[in-house]
């Protein structure tokens, strides 16, 4: 399927309009709707307005220099988008934080933990995911509602904090979110699981050169085309008993398998919802077509903690797609 773009004159302005995608003319900063976390685990959710105020910001310990905060890295995503999608909705950032790094202020030395006040606490938070969507950009697919969202991820569990500065490191996608369940349909296109960058301003060049990169109707095409193929009830069962096989091949028994990144619970949740997933389950005759199978995946993969959260997300897809366009697939043969 190809989204071809047509313009409309409005007064002042040319509008940009995608077939089966609802537009607006005007930029409109809107608040995020209540829904299920994108990330669960051992998540919290945190506004930008915490991360601004009430966080400090680490530093490469050798020469003090600071690292990119996780705000400034928000900032800078949410300008970027703004610019590549200045006629559209742009919800505020939801973001995620785990890992919080506890510290307190000098004169706060000789207390005990208990009597601590508020303003002599300090903290940061080790790993942090965030997404910003873009509502006016959506497609249906199977009856879900998919809306367009940029996200990221920053781990400073990955730096040497304990070095001089060095190139920083970011993890950066775009896809769409299932506003059905939350899940992020992410692939390997619209994803770059490792930006380095020593400074914002090529933090923001190499944003923008993936957003402008990322292809969209071959994404939306790709996962139709999940949605027209159907495995059955034994070729699940055999999925899921390659899938837990899997983990103890070796490396060259590994070679020329399709890599799988999810691990044995998430496995199992697999499993379950196969049975139980009141949106992505089987038919009465037990078949379930890729699509379904897909969204069990991109659920299970919620426990993931969140430096590997995308990887398994853009694996996902690129795992599911392979069972729909390899007829020769170890997993199902």
């Amino acid at each position: 399927m190809e989204i071809t773009p047509t313009i409309s004159k409005a007064p002042g302005k040319d509008i940009i309009l995608y077939p089966g995608i609802l537009q607006t003319p005007e930029i409109e900063i809107i608040e995020t709707i209540k829904t299920t976390p994108f990330i669960e685990a051992n998540t919290k959710d945190v506004s930008l307005s915490c991360l601004q105020q009430d966080c400090v910001i680490p530093v490469f310990a050798k020469d003090n220099e600071k690292t990119i905060a996780h705000q400034e890295f928000i900032e800078v995503t949410n300008d970027c988008i703004n610019s590549v999608f200045s006629q559209h909705q742009i919800e505020k950032p939801e973001i995620r934080v785990s890992h919080q790094i506890k510290g307190r202020t000098p004169d706060a030395i000789h207390k005990s933990a208990k009597d601590l006040l508020d303003f002599e606490k300090t903290q940061y938070f080790e790993r942090m995911a965030f997404i910003i969507r873009v509502p006016s950009i959506t497609h249906t697919l199977d009856g879900n509602q998919l809306s367009l969202m940029v996200g990221g991820v920053r781990a400073y569990n990955r730096e040497n904090l304990y070095s001089k500065k060095s190139f920083e490191k970011f993890q950066v996608f775009i896809g769409f979110q299932n506003m059905v369940c939350c899940n992020l349909c992410v692939s390997t296109d619209g994803y770059s699981s490792e930006l380095k960058v020593s400074s914002i301003s090529e933090l923001r060049e190499k944003i923008m050169a993936l957003i402008n990169s990322y292809q969209l109707d071959r994404h939306i095409q790709m996962m139709k085309n999940l949605t027209q193929q159907s495995i059955t009830e034994t070729q699940f069962a055999q999925l899921i008993g390659r899938m837990k096989l899997y983990q103890y091949l070796s490396k060259s028994e590994r070679a020329g398998i399709p890599s799988l990144l999810i691990n044995d619970s998430q496995i199992s949740s697999i499993a379950k919802d196969y049975y139980q997933d009141e949106r992505f389950c089987r038919n009465e005759d037990g078949n379930i077509n890729l699509w379904d199978v897909y969204n069990l995946f991109t659920s299970a993969n919620k426990s993931s903690y969140i430096d590997g959260f995308v990887n398994r997300s853009a694996n996902a897809f690129d795992f599911t797609n392979d069972l729909c366009t390899k007829s020769n697939n170890w997993f199902l043969n």
